[in-house]
């Protein structure tokens, strides 16, 4: 990072970062070009790890990309302020962001993808209390990002 006086390392800093976001970008490599698509996501942290959830149709462009290259790159910020001024060049913003870098994993054992989707839907409702229909589950396509290279930024 070039401006390490803005990298945040904390673990309770990191973690109301990642808190505060409720969607990402999933970066992807298509063909030698990018392919980048915005999700809702849940997650968990065990020490330095932080693991992504997302999920999706069973059928898709971005599972013909992960079948091909698995390799994905996590973008998510949320803007905390805006810094207004006189003029256009006086404007900016304060935001908080996270960039990590990881391998997209399809997990297919049923009791996996249920405890993901709980992740997901508590991380986007603050709730943890659902129940998910077998055939639903079945239909869902369920993907872990375990991300051990990130960097988290505020500015």
């Amino acid at each position: 990072m070039r401006r390490s006086e803005r990298e945040v390392k904390n673990e309770t800093e990191i973690l109301e970062i990642v808190n505060g976001c409720k969607v990402l970008r999933l970066g992807m490599v298509d063909a030698g070009r990018p392919y980048v698509v915005p999700l809702n996501f849940g997650y968990t942290i065990a020490g330095a790890v932080i693991t992504i959830y997302l999920h999706c149709a069973k059928k898709g462009r971005k599972l013909e990309v992960l079948a091909k290259n698995n390799k994905v790159c996590i973008e998510m910020d949320r803007m905390t302020q805006l810094i207004t001024g006189e003029s256009g060049c006086d404007y900016s913003c304060n935001f908080e962001s996270l960039i990590g870098e990881g391998q997209a994993v399809i997990l297919t054992d049923e009791a996996e993808k249920i405890k993901a989707l709980n992740h997901i839907m508590k991380h986007q409702t603050g709730r943890d209390d659902f129940s998910f229909e077998q055939r639903i589950v079945a239909m869902t396509t369920v993907i872990a990002v375990a991300l051990q290279q990130y960097s988290v930024k505020r500015h």
